[in-house]
């Protein structure tokens, strides 16, 4: 059995892919204050700026009862709307070798749009668990900024 793997969920949201892909790329700080399911609880810069590629940032996260830091290091694809997150440190590096999720959003002529998520992982062991919470984590994320964006 491969100690690598790739989950992807894909739904639809309702605001435009644009709102999604820039409150990701360069106002990630707002992030804690839309989360109505309380999955991310913190963000910050530790090295470079909101919106530089490259820049690294440090996020809070509480999943099923855990909480957590994911430290990564942010790469923006603006023609097909994605943001790729490469982590570097944090509790999921007890679990995993490597794990890069990757956020896009695909906009639909009906003015709603598609969140398109991946998750690339490679696992320390053989008994380690797929990281399914970590899709449904990414998944909340996105589910309470559209609720936001909605109301705003």
């Amino acid at each position: 059995m491969s100690l690598q793997g790739k989950i992807e969920a894909e739904f639809e949201i309702t605001a435009p892919a644009d709102k999604f892909y820039n409150i990701f790329k360069s106002e990630a700080h707002h992030i804690p204050n839309t989360s109505q399911t309380g999955t991310i609880t913190g963000v910050a810069v530790h090295e470079g700026d909101w919106e530089t590629e490259g820049s690294i940032k440090i996020w809070s996260y509480s999943i099923e009862g855990e909480v957590g830091t994911f430290k990564e290091k942010v790469e923006h694809d603006d023609v097909n709307k994605a943001i790729i997150v490469n982590g570097l440190e944090g509790d999921v590096f007890q679990y995993y070798k490597t794990f890069k999720g990757i956020y896009q959003f695909i906009q639909k002529d009906d003015g709603s749009s598609i969140a398109k998520l991946t998750l690339e992982y490679e696992k320390l062991s053989e008994e380690v668990a797929v990281p399914d919470k970590y899709v449904r984590l990414m998944t909340n994320l996105v589910k309470d900024l559209d609720a936001h964006f909605v109301k705003a």
